[in-house]
């Protein structure tokens, strides 16, 4: 299985998380701000799982994981750094954490994960929208984007939250692949694309495996 699937948004590739897209402008570049309105000073560690979908990235600040990816590698990273607008530290520690979650979960024995997020990449919208998928939606369970849109209160139609599944920054533990369509499983642009988002769907239990399905 390969570890990426590609994209163009906007005349520019998307390669990180649900869909992560350079190309959504002011819809995924919230500003990183404190409460008295200036900017926060950051830095981020990286760390990296294998799984049975790839080598899976998390970008952890001191705040939390602020960004994971289906992906690693130098451009990964960068585009990450980019975003956050902060330089990389070389932290394993910081990174523990989210690593043995997310290990743990791949491998089928995390059912909730408690590390802490970072949610400084995310719009305000984003935020009413991503946070009701996070605080909601368990393992082994889904809803659909007309749901997701009516349960969130966020006031769009479920084809906007088709868009905001697709800028998710923080895949996997932020669980976008739960969010299915009405008459099927809808689209996914992380990892693999649909075939991911099937993987995982199988990991929780929601989907019964296949003959070829391995953890």
């Amino acid at each position: 299985m390969s570890v990426e699937a590609t994209r163009t948004v906007g005349g520019v590739r998307s390669q990180l998380g649900c869909g992560y897209r350079e190309g959504m402008g002011a819809v995924l570049a919230a500003p990183t701000m404190t409460r008295d309105g200036l900017e926060r000073m950051a830095d981020v560690a990286f760390g990296t799982v294998p799984t049975p979908l790839g080598d899976v990235l998390a970008a952890v600040t001191k705040e939390g994981v602020v960004a994971t990816g289906f992906r690693d590698g130098p451009e990964a990273r960068r585009r990450i750094l980019h975003r956050v607008g902060a330089p990389e530290v070389d932290d394993p520690a910081r990174t523990t954490h989210a690593r043995q979650e997310l290990a743990a979960y791949f491998a089928g024995d995390l059912r909730a994960f408690t590390v802490p997020v970072d949610w400084r990449l995310v719009s305000t919208l984003q935020r009413t929208v991503l946070g009701t998928l996070y605080e909601k939606i368990p393992y082994g369970k889904v809803t659909t984007y007309g749901e997701l849109a009516a349960s969130s209160g966020a006031g769009v139609p479920a084809r906007a939250i088709g868009s905001i599944m697709g800028s998710n920054p923080i895949p996997i533990i932020v669980p976008c692949h739960r969010v299915v369509a009405g008459d099927g499983l809808g689209g996914f642009s992380g990892g693999d694309g649909v075939d991911s988002k099937r993987w995982l769907l199988t990991l929780e239990g929601y989907l019964p495996p296949t003959l070829d399905w391995e953890l």
